[in-house]
């Protein structure tokens, strides 16, 4: 669902459910907000004009009043509350009016959504800001060039492997996703990986023996034109339709060199949008009262 700014009045329930299952991949943000509430009036044109800022973005004014069921979904306890959502998955939230917090939570789940654009299949989104990097490794990197440099933007970072070619990269997303693709962009100078092996959701981490010799959800032979700056590399797309971590096995790279080099990564695809009934809790109150 494209947006060309403004923002789109929801005064039922189902209009708000119409809105976040139409938004294909686009990033929605919803002003749960009161009439009677004096900060949701001050908030009120900061609000409207962001919307006219980012206008690829949707962005919901919900009563809170007229949508009682959708806020008790998503535990709106208080007014004015802002939930940001992607493909129907709630991605962040904030509460009270405070525009520039609200801002930097748009411009973060923005992020390489915006700056790759055309790039980016229409209905997915670059799952950057999705992984949790505490929780990913490398075996085999260098000590100066970790697996940190390939989250990071600027070309002189990159990740390099240690006493030979080989590396075996775990990722971790902070929800589950559906995988499209892989950006994968490293030098033109023969250190760029070959031989890339993918595994989905090990629940142990494999060595490099066993990465060898189990069998890989999909096999990549990469040339010097998949690993470009801003190529996507297509994926089997119905092998990674519920995928909380990839593993990444590079068994060798285009030259013979000793070492791999890889200058960024990320991956393409979109979150999976999964019911869960605990978010269905009623808040405490009697039917009919409002949240203050």
């Amino acid at each position: 669902m494209a947006s060309s700014g403004g923002v789109r009045i929801i005064e039922s329930d189902s209009r708000f459910r119409s809105e976040l299952t139409g938004s294909k991949g686009t990033l929605i943000i919803a002003n749960f907000k009161a009439s009677w509430c004096g900060p949701c009036q001050m908030i009120a044109p900061k609000f409207q004009e962001l919307s006219l800022k980012y206008t690829s973005a949707v962005f919901l004014e919900v009563d809170v009043d007229a949508c009682k069921e959708t806020s008790n979904q998503y535990n709106v306890s208080g007014t004015p509350t802002f939930i940001l959502f992607r493909s129907g998955v709630k991605l962040d939230q904030l509460q009270g009016s405070d525009p520039k917090t609200l801002e930097d939570k748009i411009k973060k789940w923005m992020g390489d959504y915006e700056e790759i654009g055309g790039t980016v299949p229409k209905g997915y989104m670059d799952l950057s800001s999705l992984i949790n990097k505490s929780q990913c490794e490398c075996l085999n990197e260098s000590d100066d060039q970790t697996l940190k440099n390939v989250f990071q933007k600027g070309k002189s970072l990159y990740l390099e492997s240690d006493c030979d070619e080989q590396m075996l990269i775990s990722i971790s997303f902070n929800q589950p996703v559906k995988l499209h693709s892989l950006r994968l962009y490293a030098p033109d100078d023969g250190t760029a990986p070959k031989t890339v092996r993918l595994f989905c959701n090990l629940t142990r981490t494999l060595g490099f023996d066993e990465a060898e010799k189990t069998t890989a959800v999909q096999e990549l032979s990469l040339t010097a034109e998949n690993v470009a700056e801003d190529v996507l590399i297509p994926l089997k797309f119905v092998k990674f339709q519920y995928v909380q971590s990839v593993t990444l096995f590079i068994k060798d790279n285009q030259g013979g060199e000793e070492t791999t080099i890889i200058n960024s990564l990320s991956f393409i695809g979109t979150t999976v949008a999964a019911t869960n009934m605990s978010d269905f809790k009623r808040v405490a109150g009697k039917e009919g009262e409002t949240h203050g």
